[in-house]
């Protein structure tokens, strides 16, 4: 059984296609049944079943499948160790982060050091708080960038950077004029939030205990999975919102929102790693970077 054999049984698994897994993996379409074939006759077990015109995964195949990933897994594992020994010459590192800070501050970072390192190709995966930290758990990213506390033992977290939170509205909203000073103002208004497990919708649910509202109390008016989104619904007068100025910054320069005068804690920006995951060279070098480590690992 070779490593090549396992890759092309992966890919055809999660295809259960061919075809496609030979485009995709750049084989002839003979090429590829045949690894299949041979692992077929070399342990007498059928993977696979045809039905009608598509191939599906016998229970053998599907059991096979998860030791294929975790043996590919492993190897992945050997490859980055030996890359990371180049010396940063050439490399990968696999960066996830929340929609915030994926969107708004990470491309910078991430873009200076390219500049510094331009053999380490990077990858960022956007999602949620809540997405990012089960990315560093399972080990699909070697370093995640939240707004948003996690509860993980398995992971590091450590605060890199600060945001700044703003109340925004339309332009010619009456807290434009008159800012809220009360519960009962807050909940005279119809508001625009992110959704449950986003960093954002987490500090807008301590805000809002802070600030004396009840859970329930608000008229929400939408529950969107984006910033883009949230701030394209206030700037159509659905409502207010409560979101990073990195997002509102735009928006607030050209006058189709307002930033209303509501004070607003700061909150952090994270960092998390897997403790017991091995780090690489790139992701200590990049780490180092957003901390201000000018001297760097390799100096």
């Amino acid at each position: 059984m070779t490593l090549e054999q396992l890759r092309i049984f992966v890919a055809v698994a999660e295809r259960e296609h061919v075809t496609q897994a030979a485009q995709a993996l750049n084989l002839t379409q003979s090429a590829t049944s045949a690894a299949v074939s041979a692992l077929e006759a070399r342990y007498q077990t059928k993977l696979f079943d045809r039905v009608g015109r598509r191939i599906v995964l016998t229970d053998a195949g599907r059991i096979f499948l998860s030791e294929a990933r975790a043996v590919l897994a492993r190897a992945g594992s050997a490859e980055v160790v030996l890359a990371d020994l180049a010396g940063l010459k050439r490399g990968s590192l696999k960066l996830a982060g929340s929609q915030t800070v994926a969107n708004y501050w990470l491309p910078l970072v991430a873009h200076r050091f390219q500049q510094r390192f331009p053999g380490i190709a990077l990858g960022i995966t956007i999602g949620n708080t809540e997405t990012v930290a089960a990315q560093i758990h399972d080990g699909s990213a070697d370093l995640g960038f939240v707004e948003g506390e996690v509860d993980d033992p398995a992971l590091a977290i450590e605060a890199v950077a600060e945001d700044e939170l703003v109340l925004v509205a339309v332009t010619g909203h009456p807290w434009t004029v008159t800012p809220p000073s009360s519960p009962e103002e807050l909940k005279s208004q119809r508001w625009i939030v992110r959704e449950q497990g986003s960093g954002t919708r987490a500090h807008f649910e301590a805000i809002r205990a802070l600030r004396g509202v009840e859970t329930g109390s608000l008229d929400i008016a939408l529950e969107l999975p984006s910033n883009e989104a949230v701030r394209a619904a206030v700037e159509a007068g659905a409502g207010v919102a409560i979101m990073s100025r990195l997002v509102a910054h735009a928006s607030l320069k050209a006058g189709t929102l307002v930033a209303i005068d509501f004070a607003l804690p700061k909150r952090s920006f994270f960092v998390l790693r897997h403790k017991e995951r091995y780090a690489t060279r790139a992701a200590r070098e990049f780490l180092a970077q957003v901390k201000g480590d000018t001297q760097g690992i390799g100096a």
